[in-house]
């Protein structure tokens, strides 16, 4: 007995359409349209066409809402921005309106003393050279300092809101009111009157 008679039989090739077995045991030609349309439905790494739409449009839906979300924000955040200036300029005009006021009274103390070396001018006690027109003259000068101003001279025309008629006298030729005489002086300190001038005023005789 020869080693030819112990010979395996060779198998026959398969031919070229004879389905071969997949990796799964399952039988799939590469050459079948069916198959091939059957994997691309199966999708990519198990997932199907209409999983990978479906996270597209969840993805735009996120996108979307995100910026939503940013615009709001950005709304709020110019909002309270405004108001936050809105809020300072406020605070800013009160402490003004606050020092004027808290200046007006502190000045307000140096009025009578004011009035008081008017007289003493108009009856002549401030002489040059003395020393009370020394003193008269740097208390006036503290005064205009602090912003404190007079108004109210004869001649003026008359003006109700600045200044307070005490007497009225008719006056021939007179054409309008004008301040004859004046009683006291008004102050002013910036925008605010701390008192009227008291006039006597000369009105059109009739």
């Amino acid at each position: 007995m020869t080693d030819k008679d112990f010979e395996e039989p060779q198998g026959e090739q398969p031919d070229g359409d004879e389905v071969q077995p997949a990796a799964d045991g399952s039988e799939a030609s590469a050459s079948d349209p069916d198959a091939q349309q059957a994997e691309a439905e199966d999708g990519v790494d198990g997932f199907t066409v209409d999983d990978i739409l479906s996270a597209e449009q969840t993805d735009e839906a996120a996108e979307a809402e995100k910026s939503d979300y940013e615009t709001q924000l950005l709304h709020d955040l110019k909002r309270l921005q405004a108001e936050y200036a809105n809020y300072r300029r406020r605070t800013e005009e009160q402490r003004e309106v606050e020092i004027a006021r808290a200046k007006g009274e502190a000045v307000k103390g140096l009025l009578p003393v004011l009035d008081d070396l008017d007289r003493a001018d108009k009856h002549g006690d401030l002489a040059e050279g003395t020393p009370f027109s020394a003193v008269a003259a740097k208390l006036r000068g503290v005064a205009e300092r602090l912003g404190l101003t007079a108004f109210g001279e004869a001649g003026e025309a008359f003006d109700p809101q600045r200044h307070e008629a005490i007497f009225q006298q008719p006056t021939p030729g007179a054409t309008e009111s004008t301040i004859l005489e004046v009683v006291e002086v008004g102050y002013r300190l910036g925008d605010v009157e701390l008192r009227p001038a008291k006039v006597v005023v000369a009105v059109p005789a009739e």
